[in-house]
């Protein structure tokens, strides 16, 4: 069984599309361990909606958190106190797609940082980034911190207009391969979009 831990460069990158697309492509479970936002949008919610996925492949979140902010700020407000120990990655029979929250160094409590609970899930990772301008900075940092970390990388998808000088600036100073490149998508159809987007 192959399970990923899908994160991103930034908060609003298109992780929980990617995400819905490796489900469907792989007929995956879907599992985001820490919710921030409930009162807006789930993004569980939005996998299902905007690929098709039947509630069968979506597992209960840990912690689910009202307002839109990072984990430790929105469990604060809810009177939560995230404990790592509690968040153990699910056994499941077929592949499994985790989804982080915002970037890798956001933090889910006062002591630890998204990137420790990627170390801990010991998945291969998928980053997420803009195609567009800033994107080799960002990306190249989050990549740095990962491979400080000895996590797994597998690849970068590039999420917006297509951009082959970033795509090629990623690939060269940032030792990875692009997975897959997800242009605008309209009215988010994602039927438009190949079967098999990624390749991993």
């Amino acid at each position: 069984m192959t399970h990923y831990f899908v994160t991103g460069t930034d908060t609003d990158v298109g992780k929980t599309v990617v995400s819905t697309l490796l489900v469907r492509q792989l007929g995956a479970f879907y599992w985001k361990p820490v919710q921030s936002g409930t009162n807006d949008i789930e993004d569980k919610n939005e996998v299902m909606r905007l690929g098709g996925i039947g509630p069968e492949k979506i597992l209960p979140c840990v912690y689910e958190l009202t307002e839109p902010l990072s984990p430790h700020d929105a469990a604060a407000i809810d009177g939560v106190e995230i404990d790592m120990d509690a968040i153990q990655k699910p056994d499941v029979a077929g592949d499994l797609v985790i989804e982080g929250a915002g970037g890798i160094f956001v933090p889910i409590n006062n002591e630890f940082f998204m990137i420790d609970l990627i170390k801990k899930m010991d998945c291969e990772v998928i980053v997420v980034a803009r195609s567009g301008l800033g994107t080799i900075n960002h990306t190249l940092l989050t990549l740095k911190a990962l491979r400080d970390r000895e996590i797994t990388i597998k690849g970068v998808v590039l999420n917006g207009p297509l951009n082959e000088r970033n795509k090629k600036a990623i690939e060269q100073f940032g030792k990875v391969r692009i997975l897959g490149e997800i242009p605008y998508i309209e009215n988010q159809d994602f039927m438009k979009l190949e079967q098999n987007l990624f390749q991993l």
